[in-house]
């Protein structure tokens, strides 16, 4: 491995941690705004209310089922990227010819990954 793709590979390793950091959510001071913690408070709950008497024929999905969906949605996650990179390093380091089957498999893994993450947001956001 030359000296410019280790370079490579660090500050793409560094970047992604730098787009982790930049997402993080920003904590505030303790004593600060404790008259719009109450707001908030009498707003989520106001909108709880709402949603519990608007019924629209659909069953809600519990918290145990939904994290049953996310992990089998992520065991295919992880052969998908286990084969992807194992072909990479066979396309990569030993010069196999499975370049389109790589690529196949990266953006599988990838639209699984993205669906991953929607859905995860979707459902685990707010906590």
């Amino acid at each position: 491995m030359g000296f410019y793709k280790v370079v490579r590979w660090l500050s793409s390793i560094l970047l992604v941690c730098g787009l982790f950091v930049a997402n993080a959510p920003l904590v505030h001071a303790a004593g600060s705004g404790t008259s719009g913690d109450a707001n908030g408070i009498q707003l989520m709950e106001k909108f709880e209310r709402k949603q519990a008497e608007k019924s629209d024929g659909v069953m809600p999905v519990d918290d145990h089922r939904k994290h049953e969906i996310m992990f089998y949605m992520g065991i295919p996650l992880i052969i998908l990227l286990l084969v992807t990179g194992g072909i990479g390093i066979a396309v990569g380091v030993y010069g196999k010819p499975l370049f389109m089957v790589h690529i196949i498999l990266a953006g599988l893994t990838v639209t699984l990954a993205i669906a991953h993450v929607i859905v995860g947001i979707a459902w685990f956001n707010p906590f």
